[in-house]
C-alpha cells in the first residue's frame, strides 16, 4: 500500500510551490504587468485655453514623478515611474490641436525600464506647474500639467479689443487714458450714462463637468452656451460690454473668477449655473446672492456647498501661495455690495418667472466663493435643474437658451435703470 503525505505536508508543499510561483510572476515582465495595472493610466485629457493649458493624466494609484524644464526649444520634461506604456500614452500626440495657443506637441516613450518619458513641445516661455491631485468624485488619482504662458493675457486688454501683442498700452498712464474714454457719457436710448463692464461666469468647466443629467447633459456646456448668448446682447448696447471668465471648455478657480471681474473692473457680475438635485422633480429657476451670515435655506446651503466643491474637481494647486487672492477675499464689509446685489437679482428674478417656474419667489442667500467680491454687485443665477428630464431637455433647446438669455439681460436693463453705474475711481480695482 503505497504511502501518501500527511494533509499537513501536503498543505505545506502548496505553500511552498504558490510562494515560488508568485516570486517567479513578480520578477517576471508579465508578472510588473500585472502587479502595475491598477497604477495604470487609464486616460489622458487636454483642455486649451489662452488662460493656460492643462493635461491631466488620470491613474488607477499614487505614482512617482519628477519633471524639468528644457531651453531652446522651450520644452517640459515628465518622468512617470513604475508605470506601463500603454496605447492611452501612445496617442498622446493626437490630442493636442494645431490650435492649441501653448503647445505645439506631446508625446511618450519608454525611457528606460519602469519609467515612461512625457515630452511637451512648447510654443512659447510658460510657467509650469506640475502638481497630484487625490482621488474625487468619479475621478481617480490625477497628475495635472499646467502651463501658463510667461506673458499673460491681460483681461482689461482683451475687453478693449488689444488682443495682439503691441498693440496694448505701453504705460499705465496710457492705459488710464483709454478707461477714461471708455467711461466718457455716451448718446444711447438706455439709461446708462458710461460704459458699463458685466462680468460673465459660466459655471464649471473642463476636468469639472457640473452637474450631469439623465441624458448626458453637462451643466458646463449649457452654462458656457447661455452666457455666450447673453454676451452678444449685451456687447450689442454702445454703452455696455460683457467679459467672459471662460470662453471654452476649461477648468477657471473660483478665486481666478472674482479677480477677472475685479481686474476687468466690472460693473456687475453674473454666475450662470444649471444644477441638480438628488430628486428628479424638482425644477425652477432661482437666483442667489452672498450672505455674510448664513444660508437663507438648507438648499440655498446645500447648493452653496455643491458649488464650493468645484476647486476640489477641477483641481487647484493648493501649494501655490496667492497673495491677490488674499487682498480679493479680504473680509470686508460687504453690506452696500450685497444691498445692490440684492437689487440687481430681484429684477433678474422677475424677469425669469416670465419664462420658467420659479424654485423661489425671492432671492435666496448662501456662502458662495465666486460671489465674494468686495466691490461688484454678484449674482448666481441658477437657470433650471439640469437633474430634470423636463427642464434638461429645454436647457439644451437653443430657444430656451434666447429666452434665458434675453430674460437675464431685461433684469440688468431693469437694475440699470433704477441703478445707474457710478463713476469710477482711477485706481480702482486696479490690483
Amino acid at each position: 500500500m503505497p504511502e501518501y503525505p500527511c494533509e499537513p505536508c501536503l498543505s505545506r508543499r502548496r505553500l511552498i510551490k504558490f510562494a515560488g510561483a508568485s516570486l517567479l510572476l513578480l520578477t517576471t515582465p508579465v508578472g510588473r504587468a500585472a502587479v502595475n495595472r491598477q497604477a495604470g493610466v487609464r486616460a489622458v485629457r487636454v483642455w486649451p485655453s489662452t488662460d493656460y493649458t492643462r493635461v491631466t493624466i488620470e491613474l488607477g494609484a499614487p505614482l512617482k514623478f519628477s519633471h524639468f524644464t528644457v531651453k531652446n526649444p522651450e520644452r517640459l520634461v515628465v518622468d512617470l515611474e513604475g508605470v506601463e506604456f500603454t496605447s492611452v500614452l501612445e496617442s498622446l500626440s493626437d490630442k493636442i490641436g494645431a490650435d492649441d495657443p501653448n503647445i505645439k506637441l506631446l508625446r511618450a516613450g519608454r525611457f528606460k525600464p519602469d519609467v515612461v518619458r512625457l515630452v511637451m513641445e512648447l510654443k512659447n516661455e510658460v510657467r509650469p506647474q506640475v502638481f497630484e491631485l487625490l482621488p474625487v468624485g468619479n475621478y481617480g488619482h490625477r497628475l495635472v500639467l499646467d502651463v501658463y504662458p510667461l506673458e499673460p493675457p491681460d483681461p482689461l486688454m482683451q475687453l478693449l479689443g488689444k488682443n495682439e501683442p503691441g498693440d496694448a498700452a505701453g504705460t499705465p498712464d496710457e492705459l488710464m487714458n483709454i478707461i477714461k474714454d471708455l467711461e466718457k457719457p455716451r448718446s444711447s436710448p438706455t439709461v446708462v450714462d458710461r460704459l458699463a463692464t458685466i462680468t460673465l461666469d459660466p459655471g464649471h468647466g473642463g476636468e469639472d463637468p457640473g452637474a450631469v443629467g439623465r441624458g448626458g447633459s453637462y451643466e458646463k456646456n449649457v452654462t458656457l452656451a447661455i452666457a455666450k448668448r447673453l454676451k452678444a446682447r449685451i456687447d450689442k448696447e454702445p454703452n455696455m460690454r460683457a467679459v467672459l471668465t471662460r470662453d471654452t471648455d476649461f477648468f477657471v478657480p473660483l478665486h481666478t473668477r472674482v479677480q477677472k471681474a475685479r481686474r476687468t473692473r466690472s460693473d456687475l457680475f453674473v454666475s450662470i449655473h444649471a444644477d441638480a438635485f438628488v430628486r428628479p422633480d424638482a425644477n425652477g429657476s432661482s437666483v442667489f446672492v452672498l450672505s455674510e451670515t448664513g444660508a437663507s435655506s438648507s438648499a440655498a446651503r446645500y447648493l452653496a456647498q455643491k458649488e464650493n466643491e468645484a476647486d476640489l474637481i477641477g483641481g487647484v494647486n493648493l501649494d501655490i501661495k496667492d497673495t491677490v487672492l488674499a487682498r480679493t477675499l479680504l473680509d470686508l464689509s460687504q453690506t452696500a455690495t450685497i444691498n445692490d446685489s440684492l437689487k440687481l437679482g430681484k429684477e433678474v428674478l422677475k424677469e425669469l418667472g416670465g419664462i420658467n417656474r420659479l424654485h423661489k419667489a425671492s432671492v435666496e442667500q448662501a456662502g458662495f466663493a465666486v460671489l465674494k467680491a468686495p466691490d461688484i454687485p454678484s449674482i448666481l443665477v441658477e437657470t433650471a435643474f439640469i437633474s430634470n428630464p423636463k427642464e434638461e431637455k429645454r436647457l439644451n433647446d437653443e430657444a430656451y437658451q434666447n429666452k434665458m438669455a434675453d430674460a437675464i439681460m431685461a433684469g440688468i436693463c431693469r437694475y440699470f435703470a433704477k441703478n445707474p453705474p457710478l463713476a469710477k475711481s482711477r485706481l480702482a480695482r486696479m490690483d
